[in-house]
């Protein structure tokens, strides 16, 4: 949400920048302020939440999320709830998309009776110049006009742009635009994603490419920082600890202490997350990433989600948790839907490291791979069968092709800069609070207790009684298979193919973990969540056992 920052001084004015998605709102803020860093990642060129900063004396500008011209989401809701609150407007448009554009964002913004200024941006693509469509607007608007390449902000343009604010005047009722004030620009480039029959297969390709590659990096960088963690920090502080009183000791530096395991949790997860949003960033600020998910789109209808709800999914394979933040994008028709699929089918930094290393463990690393698509193929069903949201779907709307172009480092280090904020101020909080409880659990019993309970399922499914453990332990966290690696292995050495295969797939999919959990009852309420883990669950006993009965038969 949203909430309206007191402002320091009664002289001080607040200058909003509001525009459509992919507008150049992000370049021109930190174009004019400096401000490398936002609070959160937004895709599309835009933040899930309101970025501030002072630009000019008694001046504080503000960057509000892009707009969707057909979409519900929390994101837009709040966006337009700020404006309200804006003493003076700053309307951001792409000069080379504004008859469409500029009519569509003030219907959705409303900022009649307010001072504005209009800036065309992207006036590097129109190659006829901007004075005469600056002059049309002028006229119809009342307004002044400014026209830029917001990537290129000079202090000259500042000045400029200060100065046709402080004698802005009042945006008329909005006009009928008549088709004479189309721009005359370059085309946006045309790319494979576009193409009519292999679109969509190359964008899909390009989307598993775009998280599998950082994944594996991260993954072999977490293989070596481990041992250096357990060598360097781990050893030392249990030795520390070893006189404490058991529930201390069991807190702090047990199998789920918040240091042992909260160090773990960093290690594992930081550099998938660091790495992912350095793609994410990449491909947004290229102007690719757009291409990917309006090719995508009528693929994700299908099951409940939009092109634009790809994005979050992608994130869940860092992080669930920050995927959970980023479903705020979505409109309300589809945001639980890509929760859902979030939840069942991307398989964060954990659940990926700690099912190679249990594959690895077993002598059966290519298992990996049919696990991944057999994740995917099930929650897109699980997503579809369960959230029927796909009738209520808003038809695609306003969102012209971006341009391709080469990203810059700034822009990415400020966009990744504000993703890895997002993981250390909200995700690993939430991490270190589950310690705490897996801890208590574990000093109880009560955690012994529970295998024992859920040692029948395991065997109705053909599984050891012994692998019980793991699946409660992955409740908790992810990455609990890993104590199957436990007696070197002997458990896993016993069990065929099939079921190493269907115990990873159980323990991944049963629910999520309660990291994961308490993030969505955060968002979207207790009862939500309990309906999502409820649901979860029983799509993945029915397929579980479907699994278990094939390999069965197989063997």
């Amino acid at each position: 949400m949203l909430a309206r920052k007191p402002k320091p001084d009664a002289e001080l004015r607040s200058t909003v920048l509001v525009g459509f998605e992919s507008a150049g709102k992000s370049a021109l803020f930190r174009g004019l302020t400096g401000q490398d860093t936002g609070e959160e990642a937004n895709f599309r060129g835009s933040t899930v939440t309101a970025r501030r900063a002072l630009w000019s004396a008694g001046e504080e500008l503000v960057d509000l999320p892009g707009l969707q011209s057909s979409g519900d989401s929390q994101v837009t809701r709040d966006a337009l709830r700020e404006l309200k609150l804006a003493d003076q407007v700053v309307l951001v448009v792409r000069g080379t998309h504004s008859a469409l554009e500029l009519p569509l964002l003030l219907e959705a913004a409303r900022a009649d009776g307010r001072r504005a200024v209009l800036v065309l941006t992207f006036a590097d693509k129109m190659p006829g110049g901007t004075d005469e469509l600056k002059l049309h607007y002028e006229r119809t608007l009342g307004i002044p006009v400014l026209s830029v390449d917001a990537r290129r902000v000079d202090e000259d343009w500042k000045k400029e742009l200060s100065r046709r604010l402080a004698s802005a005047s009042v945006l008329r009722q909005t006009p009928a635009f008549p088709a004479a004030a189309a721009a005359s620009a370059i085309p946006p480039q045309q790319t494979l994603f576009e193409h009519t029959r292999y679109g969509r297969l190359a964008a899909l390709v390009a989307s598993i490419f775009l998280f599998a590659v950082p994944v594996m990096l991260a993954y072999l960088l977490s293989t070596a920082l481990q041992p250096l963690a357990d060598i360097g920090l781990l050893d030392p502080l249990r030795s520390w600890a070893a006189g404490w009183p058991s529930l201390a000791n069991a807190m702090l530096v047990g199998d789920y202490g918040i240091f042992t395991l909260g160090i773990y949790s960093f290690i594992w997860a930081f550099p998938v997350v660091l790495l992912l949003g350095i793609s994410l960033a990449l491909t947004e600020e290229s102007g690719l990433k757009d291409r990917i998910t309006d090719a995508l789109d009528p693929w994700m209808r299908r099951i409940g989600l939009n092109g634009r709800d790809l994005i979050p999914v992608l994130s869940g394979f860092g992080c669930n948790v920050v995927a959970v933040f980023q479903s705020r994008t979505c409109g309300l028709c589809s945001r639980k839907s890509c929760v859902s699929l979030i939840a069942y089918g991307s398989a964060c930094s954990y659940q990926i490291g700690a099912s190679l290393s249990i594959f690895g463990s077993a002598g059966r690393p290519w298992l990996f791979l049919p696990y991944i698509v057999v994740l995917t193929v099930v929650g897109a069903l699980h997503t579809r069968v369960w959230n029927r949201g796909a009738s209520g779907l808003a038809e695609p709307g306003y969102s012209p092709a971006t341009f391709l172009q080469r990203p810059g480092l700034r822009a990415v280090s400020w966009k990744v800069r504000g993703t890895v904020k997002q993981f250390l101020l909200q995700a690993m909080p939430i991490f270190l609070m589950i310690c705490a409880a897996a801890s208590l659990l574990e000093w109880s019993g009560l955690l012994n207790g529970l295998s024992r309970a859920a040692a029948p399922l395991l065997g109705w499914l053909h599984l050891p009684a012994e692998a019980a453990e793991s699946v409660l332990f992955s409740i908790l966290r992810k990455d609990g298979l890993l104590v199957l690696n436990r007696g070197e292995g002997d458990l896993l050495a016993s069990m065929n193919a099939g079921q190493v295969f269907t115990l990873v797939y159980l323990a991944s999919t049963l629910t999520a973990c309660l990291v994961t959990l308490w993030a969505v009852r955060r968002e979207l309420g207790w009862k939500f969540a309990s309906s999502l883990a409820g649901k979860q669950a029983a799509t993945s006993i029915v397929t579980t056992a479907g699994l278990a009965l094939l390999f069965t038969f197989l063997n």
